[in-house]
């Protein structure tokens, strides 16, 4: 997978988002923090590959907000 753009969440959630996430399809992997990727402490990045704008829009209302993109 080509990784474009993720979102945080706390580990609280990350069950729930995942389920959510499995149940739309919509493809995707979780990661934690990284020499790349700096999260918050507490939290995983949900990373997904580039998406339909659909898509998009369905992930955004999930984790209500707009995605970062993928550090290179």
């Amino acid at each position: 997978m080509i990784k474009s753009f993720y979102n945080s969440a706390p580990w609280s959630t990350a069950n729930s988002i995942r389920q959510k996430l499995l149940s739309m399809e919509i493809p995707f992997v979780v990661e934690q923090e990284s020499d790349l990727l700096q999260l918050k402490p507490g939290e995983v990045a949900f990373v997904f590959p580039d998406v339909h704008v659909r898509v998009y829009n369905s992930i955004r209302e999930i984790f209500n907000s707009h995605g970062l993109r993928y550090p290179q």
